[in-house]
């Protein structure tokens, strides 16, 4: 299968948080690729401030942590592993809201990549254990509904505190009874189709992918959130893919969506993600269809939609108060170890997201 640009980046950002500092040209050999693609995806990682990047070099931004830079509570400071399936896209700015938090307690934050390779999970974690964790934060890198059986039971007998992210293990599993912090998703969904409804819309329909767990909480939730208002879904869900991984399929997903709306059937879309929904937007243009004349269109993940040339409407989780959240009970539970104190109930907590209006559904923005 060919790499995704996503994949590429957190190969990138793993070979320059491992060296300090690479030249661009030695990048492009260790990755594969052409100068000028490793150029590309190091202005677009520099931008969002993963990078510092000077003169045909990049390297680990210091206050990120890595070979380079000191413990943010110097040498006694307390030590946080992360386990994260991506440093790019979605999970760049729960990265970020865990450092933060860290950074503010004084304790340092160690970042380990999984590359969304969830049978690699239990020994990237055992290398942050080695490299000193005293507490895990644990976003596993499943992406298929078995993934949790799997992969996942070697969580529950970590040795150290340990809080999941962006992750709900099957209810009454061993995972379930451990410590959590995600966005709700299922409520993101039901903003965006209340917010559809209330714009004049019928049920609008849904087209996601399938190789993620927000992406399978999103399905799950356009199905709860279609019952609690009474809707019926114009179609069955369109399967998206990404149109760099499979440009046909990804044409078959426009065609079904335009089918669609040339038929009356819907006037109105979710689609997760944001790149999918600005492709699909373009595509859609080419085809004679136009966001929002003809059809009302919301983003689910809201980490570009804002940059589309009809801007979208999108479903924000809180990516970053995830990440603070999860440190701050992390270094809470830590504190309780320390003091002595007897276990407090674990707890399981859901924030909501934010649903951002602009012009892709017809409505004046908020």
């Amino acid at each position: 299968m060919r790499e995704s640009a996503a994949e590429r980046h957190d190969r990138l950002l793993g070979l320059v948080r491992e060296r300090g500092s690479a030249r661009v040209s030695d990048l492009a050999g260790l990755l594969g690729v052409s100068p000028v693609t490793v150029r590309r995806d190091v202005e677009e990682l520099a931008g969002r401030g993963l990078l510092d990047r000077v003169h045909g070099s990049v390297s680990w931004p210091r206050e990120r942590g890595g070979p380079a830079a000191a413990p943010a509570g110097g040498s006694g400071g307390v030590v946080l592993g992360m386990l994260a399936p991506s440093a790019t896209y979605y999970f760049a700015e729960v990265v970020r809201g865990a450092h933060e938090a860290a950074a503010r307690a004084g304790a340092r934050l160690v970042l380990r990549i999984s590359d969304y390779r969830p049978e690699e999970d239990q020994a990237r974690t055992e290398g942050l254990l080695a490299a000193g964790a005293e507490g895990l934060l644990v976003a596993p890198g499943w992406r298929r509904p078995g993934d949790p059986a799997a992969y996942g039971d070697w969580i529950a007998s970590l040795p150290v505190p340990t809080v999941l992210l962006e992750r709900r293990p099957p209810a009454g599993s061993a995972l379930d009874g451990i410590d959590r912090v995600c966005s709700d998703h299922r409520h993101g969904v039901l903003l965006a189709v209340r917010h559809l409804r209330e714009l004049g819309h019928g049920a609008p329909l849904l087209m996601a992918r399938d190789d993620s767990p927000t992406a399978l909480a999103v399905r799950s939730g356009y199905a709860q959130a279609l019952g609690v208002l009474g809707l019926r879904a114009p179609r069955e869900v369109i399967d998206s893919v990404p149109a760099e991984v499979s440009p046909d399929r990804f044409e078959a997903a426009v065609q079904a969506l335009r089918a669609a709306v040339a038929s009356g059937a819907a006037t109105a879309a979710l689609v997760h993600n944001d790149v999918d929904a600005i492709q699909v937007a373009q595509r859609l243009a080419e085809l004679g269809v136009r966001v929002p004349r003809d059809l009302a269109l919301v983003a689910y993940d809201d980490e570009v939609a804002a940059l589309a040339d009809t801007p979208l409407t999108a479903v924000a989780p809180p990516k970053r108060e995830v990440g603070r959240q999860a440190a701050g009970l992390l270094l809470e539970r830590l504190g309780q170890a320390r003091g002595g104190d007897g276990p407090e109930p674990r707890r399981h907590l859901a924030l909501l997201p934010q649903l951002r209006v602009r012009a892709s559904c017809g409505a004046a923005a908020v």
